[in-house]
């Protein structure tokens, strides 16, 4: 935008959100704010004639497309038999279908251009088992999104289309990670900054020459001369939050791979006695669901939040959401020694159930903290 540039804001957010800020229009107005000139279109990607009629708008105002940056995502970090096929639809409809319909609506203005771009938000095509066994469906629905820029790459390079896709290093700090983490999860992440330096340094190269990568963030400006990269840190000094899907240039945490459950040091009973008096119906009318902790060979701990306002080791309660990790990790969490987010993104904690609920759980979590 300060370089000039026009730019269509193409999403589904017309209105304000209770909780997530921004809107097509309030972006549109930073753009022209910061130099640049915006077209917002209400726009849902799964909707094939939305997209077209959009692409269309954009073409008439601004004479052409030269980039098309496909950002749109779905998320559900559930597996197989935790995401209902409506989930599953979403995902796919939204990361794998729409991309290909945006790129696909784009095309013809695209080889028209002297400088064509498509630029993917989406990861390496890491194929370890460990990527997969988590959340199976949003895997394949990302990789979808990746696959659009392996093929479309080689299919396009004749037309000196420039196809590449941009991951982020690390968990970056936007308005839903501050939504689903809070401000801890905000602490160990970078700035968005960072992506868009990326992305503005890809989009600025030759696309007749650089097509067909998978790049990340970090690497991106360090080889456009950035040497610090502390200047992206949304916190300085704390631990940085990795992203999934990396390579072995970036380490995976042991937790990641194998079994989250286990013994640990013990006490777990007496911990539970100091949560019981936080089971008021206050708490459970925010709440309203019942989570278990599964411990692995320590026990499985149930919280009905919804009509007995009991915990218990002994309740067969159908749970809503299931948290499995050591009670270690439980510990820490509950301490403030690890953000449950972070907990979760590194594997250290697994979520089995309706991960949406799960994110409600952020505020207990902080409550246990001042029972210990």
């Amino acid at each position: 935008a300060r370089d000039g540039a026009n730019i269509v804001v193409a999403a589904k957010t017309a209105e304000p959100h209770p909780k997530l800020p921004g809107t097509i229009y309030t972006v549109a107005e930073k753009i022209e704010a910061a130099g640049g000139k915006a077209l917002p279109c209400l726009v849902d990607i799964r909707d094939e004639s939305a997209v077209k009629n959009a692409v269309e708008k954009a073409a008439d105002k601004f004479g052409g497309i030269d980039i098309c940056i496909n950002n749109a995502s779905a998320i559900s970090l559930t597996g197989t038999a935790d995401t209902p096929m409506k989930r599953f639809d979403l995902m796919m409809g939204i990361n794998t279908r729409g991309t290909y319909c945006v790129t696909q609506a784009c095309l013809p203005y695209l080889k028209k251009s002297s400088h064509a771009h498509i630029l993917n938000n989406s990861p390496p095509l890491n194929m370890k088992p460990i990527w997969f066994k988590n959340h199976v469906a949003y895997t394949m629905a990302k990789y979808g999104m990746s696959m659009c820029v392996l093929g479309m790459a080689e299919e396009f390079r004749d037309d000196k289309i420039g196809v590449n896709a941009i991951w982020p290093a690390t968990a970056i700090a936007t308005a839903a990670i501050d939504l689903i983490g809070g401000a801890e999860m905000m602490k160990s992440s970078r700035t968005p900054s960072i992506m868009a330096d990326a992305a503005y340094a890809i989009l600025c190269r030759d696309p007749s020459k650089f097509t067909g990568n998978f790049c990340i963030d970090e690497e991106i400006v360090t080889e456009e001369g950035v040497s610090d990269l502390e200047q992206y840190h949304n916190c300085p000094g704390t631990p940085l939050a990795p992203d999934f899907f990396l390579g072995d240039n970036y380490p995976v945490p042991d937790s990641y791979s194998d079994s989250v459950t286990g013994k640990s040091s013990g006490g777990i009973d007496k911990m539970m006695d100091k949560f019981r008096p936080l089971m008021t119906p206050e708490v459970m009318s925010k709440t309203a669901i019942v989570f278990a902790l599964d411990f692995g060979e320590g026990g499985t701990w149930t919280f009905d939040m919804r009509n007995k306002g009991t915990i218990s080791d002994n309740d067969d309660t159908p749970a809503d959401v299931t948290f499995e990790m050591t009670e270690d990790i439980f510990l820490k969490i509950v301490r403030g020694e690890l953000q449950s987010t972070a907990a979760f993104m590194s594997g250290q904690m697994k979520i089995k159930g309706n991960l949406m609920e799960a994110m409600k759980l952020e505020g207990l979590f902080k409550k246990m903290r001042t029972k210990l």
